[in-house]
């Protein structure tokens, strides 16, 4: 096999649509892989997509054609060689020619095309040109012939199979973009090619390493079709297997005695095995081999329970035996543009992710199905992965040709993922058979498909098939076994739940009202940190209703829902900076207090998914970090909810009771300290807990009626205490209580890399936080929303490469706390 990439000398023009004069005819040097307004960018000729209101100045671009071409030169095919023209992602609609000639048709982003040129190629320059068409005039054009679906958002985004969030969703712009956004190259080959390698990995009860490994094979059908040889390793370990003449299947079994098992972060570490699988032409001689492919594995098994209960359906992880809370977050596309994504930016993600004490990420359905980049680091780091087939909050056709097209992108990205350990489940999509049942769907549709055989017919069938070793779930949230009419599929207490009452409608207290089995999603949203705010917003009296900023807040009603959100807890902000501050202060509150809840309730509640962690550009959403990559307070907020050993007070029975859950794998022991105390810090009540928590597990204490009956509620607060962590419940809201806006001094220095600043308080101070991209574009801070008791101090770090006036970091805007908002009430 010989591959020649072909990713120089490549230039785009626009070649149909309402392109702007100054565009038209204009032919720009193309980057490949790459994007139609990535290439306009880099030639000066669009502004910057995310600046400002520009998003908008670019809706020419949904209903323009884009042609790419560039020179190719290849040898003639020897006699007995194929030579294949392959993209492995063509975004989305597109016509692939070459030398003149048409070679087919594309109409899906999310699977790769391969068209046999060997009769084309003869040494001579021949001009590749791919044509692509408006993605969402053809998704209209589908619309008419099938009939309308209902969709959420304004676009026939479940006509094409093209990232749904290109078309904009409610934390995403609308930029619909076009191009060669994935490798491309020619392949040489003789014989047969290694068409699919899905290694099908387990562990037996004597703890042997199984590496079941499945080949298709293509033959050249040049020629004879001649027996092979298939050889598969691991370590030094062995499996060779005979392909019989003409057979295209094959399957070598590898075995490795006492091999390491791969386990989630948090629960042991993650060995990973070479696997490297050999065809060859029927001997062991070098010249033989006619393809190789190399996966990294790692032995493991993963399962979810759902078996019926006395409560209802469970929906609890299983990985070797052990049972699961999964902590995590829902992933989407880390940039909008989708090449500029990098393995280095995903490492910093997903180190975030483990950093604030997650072990999975869900990757939505409205995405892509991500590079194995993104799963190599998932597998390096113990993240488990929940991967949706790619269908959101939509109804889809079953008819042709959407359901060839599903069919084809799930087989090969089930095959594709075979081989990665941190893969834990595939889930039918998102939302969708939720919105069949309460979003008006059905009298819509007037008896049209609406995509219910995808996820009980064509996705089971596919995983069954192809990767049995993992589970499969209808869709996200789903009650499993039951049909949407049978049992609702957000019904809390069987399976996958999603909470969005709270932020939609109701207050986040309300979160305490259900107790799903496992919720799937829920979150509120804040906006950007503010360097990424004012680098992209450029209003000048920057504001929640400024133009620029209410185009990078895409949801509905977004700055209602926050300003009511928060009205119930916090001071009402003086101006925009409070504001700013308070907003992202009641987002991490409003996303934590649900976590403790579920946590509580563990094993009953087993998971806690968040939306989201990350964001695809700059915008007021709901990710823990922004589209620069700036860790919101929100993150701070999930890093101490997800601690390995959490201390919480919750409601048991109509009283606070103090809940202790346990996410390590030894025993919890010791004695809780628990104060009533004053804000000023008088002891007002206290006593000491015996505590005996259970590896994986949780566990509830009783508190005395004198610590949980204030004297003074507006002053007074209880602490409970057991080795490092703390918990701490107030007996009002903010808004009622007398913080003393001036309970803070701080004192910074300078040190190697950065600066200490220590903050000490006199008086009780709750979630101290230092927004320091406020001093320094690129300065991160340590820890962040951290409580301080009357003559307690917390020493904080920063890290940045700028040199600063220290005294920049001791007061507002940068030192900030929700004493910074109030205004004490006046006695009577």
């Amino acid at each position: 096999m010989i591959r020649q990439a072909l990713h120089d000398g490549w230039h785009l023009t626009a070649a149909a649509g309402p392109v702007p004069a100054d565009i038209a005819g204009r032919t720009v040097p193309a980057q490949v892989p790459g994007s139609a307004h990535l290439d306009l960018l880099a030639a000066g000729l669009i502004p910057e997509p995310y600046l400002d209101r520009n998003e908008a100045e670019l809706v020419w671009a949904h209903r323009t054609d884009w042609r790419y071409a560039t020179t190719v030169s290849a040898a003639p095919a020897a006699e007995d060689e194929r030579v294949d023209l392959v993209f492995e992602g063509l975004d989305t609609v597109a016509t692939v020619e070459l030398a003149g000639r048409t070679l087919g048709t594309t109409r899906n982003m999310h699977r790769a095309h391969r068209f046999d040129v060997r009769e084309i190629v003869d040494g001579s320059p021949a001009d590749l040109v791919v044509t692509f068409r408006s993605a969402l005039e053809y998704a209209e054009e589908v619309e008419r012939e099938l009939g309308a679906r209902p969709h959420a958002y304004d676009h026939p985004f479940n006509m094409v199979r093209k990232m749904a969030c290109s078309f904009g969703w409610d934390w995403g712009p609308d930029l619909q973009t076009a191009g060669i956004w994935k490798p491309v190259h020619l392949e040489r080959w003789r014989v047969a090619r290694l068409a699919e390698v899905r290694p099908l990995v387990t562990v037996g009860e004597d703890s042997t390493g199984r590496a079941e490994v499945h080949v298709t094979v293509e033959r050249a059908g040049l020629g004879a079709d001649p027996e092979l040889t298939l050889t598969a390793t691991v370590g030094e370990h062995t499996a060779t297997v005979t392909v019989p003449a003409g057979a295209t299947t094959g399957v070598a079994v590898v075995e490795v005695p006492d091999a390491r098992l791969w386990w989630p972060v948090g629960y042991g570490e993650q060995p990973l095995y070479d696997l490297r699988v050999v065809l060859a032409a029927g001997d062991s001689e070098p010249d033989a081999v006619l393809d190789t492919a190399d996966r990294r594995i790692g032995f493991r098994t993963v399962t979810v329970d759902t078996t019926p209960d006395e409560i209802g359906t469970p929906f609890t992880f299983v990985v070797n035996g052990e049972r699961i809370f999964a902590k995590g977050a829902n992933w989407i596309p880390d940039d909008h543009f989708l090449t500029r994504i990098t393995r280095e930016r995903l490492e910093r993600r997903v180190d975030q992710a483990v950093a604030a004490h997650m072990n999975m990420l869900r990757v939505w359905g409205g995405g892509i199905y991500e590079s194995e980049d993104f799963y190599d680091v998932c597998d390096e780091r113990g993240i488990l992965v929940w991967q949706d087939f790619l269908l959101a909050c939509s109804s889809y056709p079953e008819e042709a040709p959407l359901w060839d097209e599903f069919e084809a992108e799930a087989r090969e990205n089930v095959a594709r993922l075979t081989s990665h350990p941190s893969l834990a489940l595939w889930n039918g999509g998102n939302e969708n058979l939720w919105g069949y049942m309460d979003w008006g769907w059905q009298e819509r549709l007037e008896g049209r498909t609406w995509g219910l055989r995808y996820y009980t017919e064509l996705f089971p069938r596919i995983v069954a098939e192809l990767d049995p070793t993992r589970a499969y779930s209808d869709g996200s949230p789903y009650s499993p076994r039951f049909a949407p009419e049978e049992k609702h599929p957000n019904d809390q207490d069987h399976g996958t739940r999603h909470e969005w009452e709270v932020w939609n409608r109701i207050d986040y207290t309300n979160y305490r009202n259900h107790v799903p089995r496992f919720c799937s999603e829920f979150g509120f949203q804040g906006p950007p940190t503010w360097a990424t705010l004012s680098d992209w917003i450029h209003d000048e009296e920057l504001s929640p209703t400024s133009p620029a900023f209410l185009l990078h807040q895409k949801a509905e009603d977004g700055n209602g829902k926050l300003e009511r959100g928060m009205a119930p807890h916090l001071p009402e902000p003086a101006d925009f900076t409070d504001w700013h501050w308070a907003t992202q202060l009641n987002q991490a509150r409003a996303v934590a207090f649900g976590i403790e809840h579920f946590r509580s309730w563990w094993p009953r509640t087993a998971g806690a998914l968040v939306w989201q962690i990350n964001d695809c550009w700059p915008v007021t959403s709901w990710a823990a970090v922004d589209g620069e990559e700036r860790r919101k307070p929100l993150w701070y907020g999930l890093r101490h909810a997800f601690a390995p050993r959490l201390l919480t007070v919750q409601p048991r029975e109509g009283r606070p009771t103090l809940v202790a859950v346990n996410d390590t794998a030894t025993a919890w022991s010791g004695d809780v300290t628990v104060r009533r105390l004053s804000f000023g810090g008088e002891v007002l009540d206290s006593a000491t807990i015996s505590l005996v928590v259970a590896a994986r597990s949780a566990a509830e204490l009783e508190i005395a009626d004198s610590l949980v009956k204030p004297a003074d509620p507006a002053r007074e607060v209880l602490v409970a205490a057991v080795d490092e962590a703390r918990s701490f419940h107030l007996f009002g809201e903010d808004r009622e209580l007398a913080y003393d806006p001036a309970a803070l001094t701080a004192e910074a220095t300078a040190v190697d890399g950065g600066y200490r600043v220590e903050v000490r308080a006199a008086s009780f101070a709750r979630d101290v936080a230092l927004l320091v991209d406020r001093v320094a574009p690129d300065a991160e801070v340590d820890e962040m929303l951290v409580t301080l008791l009357p003559g307690e101090s917390h020493t904080f770090t920063v890290r940045t490469a700028a040199t600063v006036d220290p005294a920049a970091f001791t007061a507002a805007p940068v030192l900030r706390s929700v004493n910074s908002l109030a205004v004490p009430p006046v006695r009577a």
